[in-house]
């Protein structure tokens, strides 16, 4: 019996989940360092592993870039880098449970952009779900003219960011794009333009702190590998709200290590957005249902 991709996707997604809930939690604990350094750190260990796996799988298949899709790697690599280093800055700023969730934005972004360059029509509930969870997203902004507000709004940006680079994700794995090599050019990317800025600014580490950043970086490599292969099984709409399992990781590891308690207003916010989230998972699935008696 052959497994649905779908269920392939769900597994992935929670594994990415976990993996990046985990990698915010080294993050912070590498402690007071430039966010563009631990960025550089994070995705040149996740080079490294993407490089292995890539000289492993040419064995198996031809691995190439070509005319099709070096543009989509290029998109997938800005955006990827612009979320990182957004949600990077919101980890050391914010309880690393509201940072998770702001950076969760990501698939209301990913429907929005799938819409208008993949062609993938989105429903009228959908858009709701999009305006809603935009609602959701202000009680942990918490709109105000101070500075307090900044990285919050750095946050939705990192979301925007991530939410574009899946979008390109998508599009490669229709096009049959090796996972590994769309980590390892994303990964060789952000190491390259990070590189000279790290060198003009490095700050020295101590041995904890290049422990936690190396934890950073192998966390961060099985999420990325994670996420790229859930999200080439199956389109955002169908599996995103799997993805939402971070922000409980990042809760528990908050309050376990960092002593991190989410406000009111904050705890609102997810509820919100996470519910939006599970209905229109809900209300897609009967869709599809429907579909299929239908065919």
């Amino acid at each position: 019996m052959k497994t649905d991709p779908r269920y392939k996707g769900i597994v992935c997604i929670i594994g990415s989940a976990f993996c990046f809930a985990t990698m915010n939690l080294f993050l912070h604990l590498a402690g007071d360092l430039p966010f563009w350094q631990k960025g550089f750190f994070r995705n040149a260990i996740a080079l490294f592993f993407a490089m292995a796996i890539l000289l492993k799988e040419r064995k198996k298949t031809e691995i190439k870039i070509n005319k099709k899709n070096i543009g989509l790697l290029f998109g997938r690599a800005s955006f990827g880098t612009l979320g990182l280093l957004c949600n990077f800055y919101c980890v050391d700023r914010m309880n690393i449970s509201d940072a998770s969730m702001l950076n969760k934005l990501a698939p209301f972004f990913a429907i929005i952009l799938s819409a208008f360059f993949l062609k993938e029509k989105a429903k009228w509930y959908q858009w709701g779900a999009v305006v809603v969870a935009f609602i959701g997203s202000l009680f942990i902004v918490k709109p105000s003219f101070g500075l307090e507000t900044v990285p919050a709004l750095i946050g939705v940006l990192g979301g925007f960011g991530a939410g574009a680079a899946y979008t390109c994700v998508r599009k490669l794995g229709g096009m049959h794009t090796p996972g590994a090599l769309i980590v390892l050019f994303f990964s060789a990317f952000s190491v390259i333009l990070l590189g000279p800025i790290v060198a003009f600014t490095y700050v020295p580490m101590t041995a904890k702190q290049w422990m936690f950043l190396l934890f950073t970086g192998l966390a961060a490599s099985g999420g990325q590998f994670l996420v790229t292969a859930a999200y080439t099984y199956a389109p955002a709409k169908e599996i995103s709200v799997y993805d939402y399992s971070q922000v409980v990781f990042a809760a528990i590891w908050g309050m376990m290590f960092l002593g991190q308690m989410p406000d009111l207003f904050s705890v609102l916010g997810y509820v919100i957005i996470v519910s939006v989230a599970i209905a229109m998972y809900i209300r897609t699935k009967k869709d599809a249902q429907k579909e299929a008696k239908n065919t």
